[in-house]
């Protein structure tokens, strides 16, 4: 059984769900102890039980400790079994968060998730981000996945629907992000919901203002639905890299602040020699552990959600990071374990 220390690194939920990635795609049990250590208030929330549990129906698995405040779990996987799954958070969670967990483990079935919680939340990677920025990256791996966003989910009411499929690959390859290409673009979505149009606009107005000399598309969604909230998403598209930012509106911030934020954010990628932005770095990591041949990356700061995911694949997967300074910025590589998916 695969042994794993929640307090490892930065100690939060990333621990848990790339152990849980990895532990149903290897078919290997797994205990994890100490989990989200290093939060202010440890053990399992809402949202990462139901990612355990989520595991459990979709690979047939057996869970022990899977309760609210646990701080130690066992999971024990069994045999995927392709379909259709509805999940339901039950509060505001992050979809997005769902999604990192069970991908690595699902990308090499026919898998249908509609899963609903929160799309647009703190502390995680919008909907949008995850469609323009991260699903196009992976595509370069050869993941194939198309995702729906059927209604937004915002703090703390949540609600948001998201449905997501994937289509099986055997393996995924390699793909070195040595250099971004052409810029294809730059694009951005505004968006509330129970809110003034004016909202919207004036984040979308005062991103292309901080943008200056980069002309960017962003669409404006003003929409009536369960939860309340704003934020925007902004990305820049390359011939072979995407990046991207976001922020989510708060009470006492101003829209301006939120548009101008997320430009900020996303100016601080374009400016980098970076190939992936810091969010994107850490996110890749499981993904590029398990292909065929190297793959590699410009990452202009190593956060402890990197390293911390370095750490943890390295241990489960036996794989060897290279974690490279140069000038301003990092260059990371590994050669994947060509896993048969």
């Amino acid at each position: 059984m695969l042994r794993i220390d929640g307090s490892l690194g930065e100690g939060g939920g990333q621990i848990l769900r790339t152990s849980l990635a990895l532990s149903a795609l290897l078919q290997k049990p797994i205990e994890i102890f100490n989990i989200r250590a290093k939060r202010p208030k440890p053990g399992l929330a809402m949202q990462h039980l139901t990612t355990i549990l989520a595991f459990r129906k979709i690979f047939s698995g057996e869970v022990k400790g899977a309760k609210p405040g646990s701080t130690r779990v066992t999971f024990t996987p069994s045999k995927i079994k392709e379909g259709e799954y509805s999940i339901d958070i039950g509060t505001a969670g992050s979809i997005t968060l769902l999604l990192h967990a069970l991908l690595p483990a699902i990308i090499s079935h026919n898998i249908t998730l509609k899963i609903r919680g929160g799309t647009d939340v703190r502390w995680s990677p919008t909907c949008d981000y995850f469609s323009q920025v991260f699903l196009k990256n992976l595509n370069h791996l050869g993941v194939k996945s198309d995702i729906e966003l059927i209604a937004r989910g915002y703090y703390p009411k949540g609600k948001g629907n998201v449905k997501i499929e994937t289509y099986g690959v055997d393996l995924i390859e390699g793909y070195e992000f040595k250099e971004r290409g052409k810029l294809i673009g730059v694009g951005g979505r505004a968006h509330c919901s129970n809110l003034p149009e004016h909202i919207v606009k004036r984040e979308a107005r005062a991103a292309e203002e901080a943008l200056q000399y980069i002309k960017a598309e962003i669409d404006i969604e003003v929409k009536k639905e369960f939860s309340t909230g704003t934020g925007i998403t902004l990305w820049a598209d390359y011939q072979k890299c995407s990046m991207g930012s976001n922020v989510i509106g708060e009470i006492g911030k101003s829209a301006e602040e939120v548009g101008r934020e997320a430009a900020m954010k996303l100016i601080e990628e374009i400016n980098s020699p970076a190939t992936l932005d810091i969010h994107m770095a850490d996110q890749i990591i499981p993904f590029a552990a398990l292909a065929r041949g190297r793959t590699s990356f410009l990452v202009r700061r190593l956060t402890g959600h990197l390293l911390t995911n370095i750490e943890l694949t390295e241990k489960i997967l036996g794989v060897k990071f290279e974690k490279r300074k140069q000038d301003y910025h990092y260059i990371i590589s590994v050669k994947g374990t060509g896993w048969k998916l």
